[in-house]
């Protein structure tokens, strides 16, 4: 069922929601959580759909929030709310609203949102695309115990990595975090049937994908060793090779969907490690909203450690060209004494 609100305010909206479940005979819906999505025109279709698959798992009230853009200065002056009901088969297992900001309204989204968000129940913010740097200074995200972002959406991911370390909140976390949950499963196993010290590792990866600089950095934090980011043709991460003295521990991905395990003294083993898509990581996320504490140290550590390293390499040309300038300052000196000699042999 749908109920289309124009010029409308946040109490009307409460009310097509009560009006609209009894029409559908279920004046009462269990939901667990507020998940309130913040995206734009372009992208609320494909979000609005994952957090529909994600809702039969983690049945909860869906808000999308779509901010308009004004296009002269007195549509951007007016302030107007449009909105949509969806309750029943047109909302997953819940019940969605989509808000659309018109003017001035923009800028005061979360007054909007405060009085449609479930009561005594938790709230996650979500934004597919396009989220601000301090996701809980963020007036939305503010409203949320767990706020979640796609660092893989932006345009410079490694740049955004250290953009979120550096305005990390307890509740944050990234869907390209997520996404190598099965890798850092599969390698924590290897490593627990083994034991074998690990001198150093490989990430191999495709370009601009935040998952292997994410794996980088976790497994740098745990296993206190230097890890190399290489760079595939993809898709996604390819591979992640742990060296011991005794052998690599290889895990190899090349088509995205099933991938060999390589140990040291056993047979090659085909494990399936596909690639997920949102409806999966969000109904992920949705399972636990608590801090992540293993994110934040890695995404700490990890940024940390690489802006640590770039300006420590530089000065190495520097450390060996000055014993190449101490040589050329020498020789002159050097040379000062040769014309003495020539000095006596005139004389004489």
């Amino acid at each position: 069922m749908k109920i289309d609100l124009t010029e409308t305010t946040s109490s009307k909206i409460n009310a097509a929601l009560v009006q609209a479940r009894r029409d559908v005979g279920t004046p009462a819906i269990g939901m667990v959580l507020t998940l309130v999505i913040v995206t734009d025109e372009e992208n609320a279709y494909d979000a609005l759909k994952s957090a529909n698959d994600a809702s039969h798992e983690h049945p909860s009230r869906i808000i999308v929030v779509i901010k308009r853009v004004s296009r002269s200065p007195r549509s951007r002056r007016d302030a107007r709310l449009d909105a949509e009901v969806r309750v029943g088969a047109d909302s997953g297992t819940g019940e969605t609203v989509v808000l659309r900001l018109h003017g001035e309204l923009v800028n005061h989204a979360q007054s909007v949102v405060l009085p449609l968000l479930l009561p005594d129940a938790p709230v996650v913010v979500w934004w597919p695309d396009g989220a601000p740097s301090d996701l809980a200074g963020d007036p939305l995200g503010a409203l949320g115990q767990r706020r979640i972002s796609d660092t893989y959406a932006c345009e410079n991911p490694q740049q955004a990595l250290g953009e979120r370390a550096a305005a990390y909140a307890p509740g944050d976390t990234d869907l390209s975090w997520t996404r190598i949950t099965p890798w850092r499963s599969m390698l924590a196993a290897a490593l627990d049937q083994q034991a074998l010290k690990v001198t150093s590792a490989v990430v191999e990866g495709e370009d601009e994908n935040p998952s292997c600089e994410l794996l980088a950095m976790w497994l740098a934090d745990r296993l206190q060793v230097p890890v190399k980011r290489t760079r595939s043709q993809g898709p996604g991460l390819t591979s992640v090779r742990l060296e011991t003295k005794d052998g690599d521990i290889v895990l190899d991905r090349a088509d995205g969907s099933l991938a060999t395990l390589c140990m040291p003294g056993q047979p090659d083993r085909a494990v399936a490690l596909k690639r997920r898509d949102t409806a999966e990581l969000l109904a992920e996320e949705l399972r636990r909203l608590d801090p992540d504490n293993t994110f934040e140290a890695s995404l700490k550590f990890g940024v940390g450690k690489l802006a640590a390293e770039v300006p420590a390499a530089a000065p190495a040309p520097a450390k060996e060209a000055a014993p190449a300038k101490a040589e050329a300052e020498a020789a002159p000196a050097a040379a000062k004494p040769a014309p003495k000699p020539a000095k006596k042999a005139t004389a004489k």
